[in-house]
């Protein structure tokens, strides 16, 4: 029930205002004076205009009625707030049961107000079509117009008071499911109150091993008027809104709880991290040392195509571990001031950028052994290869006297692109890492072809 009635005024008497100076006025003034007297005089004897017309009385019946009716207006509008008021304090007992009772009684207690509100919207339509109907405030206000004014106003406060009263009733029936209901909310709003002062406590410990933990408190601070409005009550703010604040206090005071009790072991584990990256960055600035005398061999016996995307191993990996070192240092001063998510963001790129270095300090290695190996014994390399296409091929045939196109025709090409690598290592310089490149390919696609295989006959294996 939203709409509001209209205001009512109380006609005001008219009465002119009089100058009662001490000083007699001039000629002027007492010539208009002694004009507009008699003119009042003759306006405000009675059938002055009864010539014509239905004769109006400005006082006694009237002015009686006028005063009944604006008194029944008065009463209906009381009784329109007092049931306003009435419903909005029980659409906040309901909201408090469908909040935390799904039950068929809970549904129920839904339907039935709802049906009262259908109600208390038919009287206050009543009322407001009473208060709209009659203007009170009219000079020539007939006794009889007054007379309907108030009954019409009198039963319109009548029925509000019925509905009233079945208002009344019906909220004295929920109190055994609003109990039950409350039951509810208060224990969220208690493990909400727990849940700071642990987070409260645990902060407390950690400041005392020597960290600050300034976002921490932060955190912990914001909490403060959403608790501020927990212990005001869901009579103020709402079930729901008070059963989610609740938990969701409960939720970022337990994180901080937890962030707070770990803190000593993250500065621990921060610093542990500082000194193995940097033992790292140290061995790995070693190593990096070793690459140019293993590029200088792979070019003195192999291809250029076999190690020129090395050649720049040597100076991208002392740029990298220079950025690292520069990162440490900065990840270091990050731990010293403890603006932790800072430090952790740091080691983290550190341990990135160190990664990558190893893997183009190693890849230099690797190269040099596998070319060794393909260069003192090609025939194994291609023997592991037509090893895989000949299993390819028999799976392909399991069960069929021709192969399906779509395997044979994959698998044929695989041989055939076999037979290209290993005539590439004919001539006096053979690209033996092309050679390399291609089996490792060639094995991969016949891989793609007994995985088709077997997920199309469902074999798994």
């Amino acid at each position: 029930m939203t709409a509001t009635p209209p205001r009512a005024t109380r006609p005001q008497p008219c009465t002119p205002t009089a100058s009662l100076g001490h000083h007699r006025p001039a000629p002027l003034r007492d010539a208009l004076t002694l004009i507009a007297v008699p003119l009042v005089a003759v306006l405000l004897l009675p059938g002055a205009f009864a010539g014509g017309g239905t004769r109006r009385w400005f006082g006694g019946r009237a002015e009686g009625m006028r005063a009944e009716a604006q008194a029944a207006k008065d009463a209906a509008a009381a009784a329109f707030y007092e049931l306003d008021t009435a419903q909005r304090d029980l659409r906040i007992s309901i909201e408090t049961i469908t909040a935390v009772d799904d039950s068929p009684a809970a549904r129920r207690v839904v339907a039935d107000f709802e049906a009262l509100g259908r109600r208390i919207d038919e009287a206050s339509h009543r009322y407001i079509e009473a208060v709209d109907a009659h203007d009170l405030d009219r000079v020539d206000l007939e006794a009889s117009v007054a007379s309907r004014a108030r009954a019409d106003l009198v039963a319109a406060k009548d029925e509000l008071g019925r509905v009233k009263q079945e208002l009344d009733r019906f909220g004295g029936s929920l109190g055994p499911l609003l109990g039950k209901a409350e039951t509810r909310v208060a224990p969220a709003v208690e493990r909400a109150r727990q849940a700071l002062l642990a987070a409260s406590n645990a902060l407390d410990g950690t400041r005392d091993s020597g960290l600050r933990a300034d976002d921490l408190a932060a955190r912990l601070a914001a909490l403060g008027p959403e608790l501020t409005k927990l212990n005001q009550g869901a009579g103020q703010h709402g079930v729901p809104e008070t059963l989610e604040r609740a938990e969701r206090v409960a939720r970022e005071a337990e994180a901080v709880r937890v962030e707070a009790a770990r803190l000593p072991e993250r500065a621990a584990e921060i610093d542990h991290r500082l000194v193995s990256l940097r033992t790292r960055a140290q061995a790995l600035t070693t190593r990096a040392g070793q690459v140019e005398p293993v590029l200088s061999e792979l070019r003195r016996r192999f291809a250029a195509a076999c190690w020129q995307d090395l050649q720049q191993v040597p100076e991208q990996a002392a740029e990298a571990v220079r950025q690292a070192e520069q990162k440490l240092t900065e990840a270091q001063s990050a731990r010293d001031a403890q603006r932790w998510p800072d430090a952790t963001s740091l080691l983290s790129t550190v341990r990135a950028l160190l990664n990558t270095t190893d893997e183009a300090v190693s890849a230099a290695g690797d190269r040099l052994t596998r070319l060794n190996a393909v260069q003192k014994d090609p025939q194994q390399e291609i023997e592991r290869t037509r090893f895989a296409i000949r299993d390819a091929q028999r799976l392909a045939m399991a069960g069929r006297a021709t192969p399906d196109p779509r395997h044979a025709g994959p698998l044929d090409d695989a041989v055939a692109r076999l037979d290209r690598a290993v005539a590439g290592l004919e001539g006096r310089h053979p690209d033996y890492w092309h050679f390399l490149m291609e089996t490792e390919a060639v094995r991969g696609a016949v891989a793609q072809v007994v995985a088709r295989i077997r997920e199309e006959r469902g074999t798994g294996h």
